[in-house]
């Protein structure tokens, strides 16, 4: 499905000018970008005038959608009070303390303190740092590796690249650095064994996790960061008693859990954070993307007293806390992040997706029966489909033939935009979507599987490579 018609003006200036992420941008001329022009609550506009229903968020993130008054409303009130101002040198803003306030009043578990930064990738990379800065104010120079997992997706900046577990972030990137740990992804469908209960699937990887410790060396880990639900990974949903039963292990040995929330918070699951929904016990929380519901960037970073403490500890010793980000805290994302808490609040958001979640789940099961659907995966309102050559013995297509970013163009010539990883159909609708907004997603979503299976089968994608 190459772009068929030529290119815009738009579309030209774009290949001239913009280097484009998370895109094969060899093929970018051939398949001409699709350029959007407005948003308005689930919906977004190209510059032609055609509607999508934006079934992504945007990238997870714009929770209350688009044009939403309220928070334009909040933007241009703080643009024009105080547009910029940093909080480096005990400076303070009275946007970033308030907002710092609600998240310590709706946090799954006792907080003390909020750093702010730009971004998701941004506070992940942050709490590896602050993980280091800890355990040299407590004398533990050796404890100092991170543990992530394979599928796992913790943002793309050096560090946090290296935690994120896909080989696209790794591969011609010199990545992953030293210090970094993945051990096994938890997803039962695709890395469970024959006969293997999903009780049993968990010993397993708690197993290989107590392995992997050992071999390395407790002292040697300061923490492991995990996603309540992966999602980049393909949104993967861990099963029942995973999280306690690996929290065991790393309380044995003193090491910490860092949960990214960046994906999971402020409602998506069916409460107000994802450890709440999937029993995670973390010290600390990484917040971002629906944090100001993407309509400005900011990314937060929630510790305890007694890792706080650990701080100023080594700030006293060594003269100050010498990290931080020239528009970590800024006032327009801090005034946005307390609006949309209000809103998500006053609106019951997380009672909303609760309200939708048997909807969403009804419809993503309906699709299990289509011959290009061999698993669907579904927390709260966010859910994957997983594409296979042949449901029966779960085996994948070529990878070459690229048929989930194919289905992914049928789907946006159907009007809808979800997004493919791998051969995985993610769905992550704005939180404000309707009952029958949901269903029209659903039946545009089944209209272009029709027309993606109508396409592998007369390419003969089937084949066994």
């Amino acid at each position: 499905m190459n772009q068929s018609s030529p290119l815009t003006n738009l579309q030209a200036r774009d290949i001239a000018s913009v280097l484009h992420p998370y895109t094969p941008i060899h093929k970018l001329g051939e398949i001409g970008p699709l350029v959007i022009e407005r948003g308005e609550g689930i919906f977004v506009y190209d510059t032609q005038g055609k509607a999508y229903i934006e079934g992504m968020s945007g990238l997870w993130c714009a929770g209350l959608g688009f044009g939403d008054e309220e928070m334009v409303d909040a933007a241009t009130e703080q643009l024009r009070s105080l547009p910029y101002y940093h909080l480096f040198g005990a400076k303070g803003t009275e946007s970033a303390i308030e907002l710092a306030e609600k998240l310590k009043e709706i946090a799954p578990m006792p907080i003390s303190k909020v750093f702010f930064t730009s971004s998701g990738s941004e506070a992940n990379d942050t709490q590896v740092k602050l993980a280091w800065y800890m355990n040299n104010a407590l004398g533990r120079p050796n404890k100092k590796k991170i543990i992530s997992r394979i599928k796992a997706y913790h943002g793309v900046t050096i560090m946090s690249a290296s935690l994120t577990g896909l080989p696209y972030n790794h591969i011609g990137w010199d990545l992953p650095v030293d210090r970094v740990l993945h051990t096994e992804c938890p997803h039962y469908y695709r890395f469970g064994q024959d006969g293997e209960s999903e009780q049993e699937f968990v010993a397993r990887m708690v197993k290989s996790l107590e392995d992997m410790i050992e071999r390395e060396g407790p002292d040697t880990i300061a923490a492991m960061i995990a996603e309540p639900v992966m999602g980049a990974g393909g949104v993967i949903v861990p099963p029942a008693g995973y999280y306690p039963a690996i929290q065991k292990v790393l309380d044995q040995h003193d090491i910490i859990m860092i949960d990214d929330e960046v994906i999971n918070g402020f409602g998506r699951t069916g409460n107000w954070w994802g450890c709440e929904t999937l029993g995670m016990k973390p010290a600390t929380i990484s917040a971002a993307k629906q944090l100001t519901s993407a309509y400005a960037p900011l990314g937060a970073v929630m510790v305890p007293e007694d890792i706080y403490q650990a701080y100023v500890d080594h700030s006293a010793k060594i003269g100050t806390f010498g990290h931080g980000f020239t528009y970590g805290g800024h006032p327009l994302g801090c005034a946005l992040g307390v609006r949309a808490i209000e809103i998500y609040q006053r609106r019951d958001i997380v009672g909303h997706v609760r309200s939708l979640s048997p909807q969403f789940e009804r419809r993503l099961k309906a699709l299990s029966g289509h011959p290009l659907v061999g698993e669907v995966r579904y927390c709260g309102l966010v859910g994957g489909v997983e594409l296979v050559a042949d449901p029966e013995t779960k085996r994948s297509f070529d990878p070459k033939n690229g048929v989930g970013p194919q289905v992914a163009k049928f789907l946006e010539a159907r009007g809808l935009i979800l997004r493919a990883i791998g051969d995985t159909i993610a769905l992550c609708p704005p939180m404000i979507i309707t009952a029958e907004q949901l269903d029209e997603l659903f039946d545009r979503l089944e209209k272009g599987l029709d027309d993606a299976e109508a396409w592998v089968s007369k390419e003969g994608l089937r084949k066994a490579g």
